[in-house]
């Protein structure tokens, strides 16, 4: 869950701020940003987890 508020902001910080908009931030961008990070850290948890 904190990865993908964390991708979000990140996301509209990348991406802009462009498409529609709801609570004060850009969905679209927000969406990618969030997509983007949290893959990236369920790649690196699984990586440090499944060691065995």
């Amino acid at each position: 869950m904190v990865a993908g508020l964390a991708g979000s902001a990140l996301g509209q910080a990348l991406f802009g701020n462009w498409g529609w908009h709801l609570g004060g931030m850009a969905v679209i961008p927000a969406l990618l940003g969030a997509i983007i990070v949290v893959a990236v850290v369920a790649f690196i948890m699984t990586k440090v987890f499944n060691k065995a």
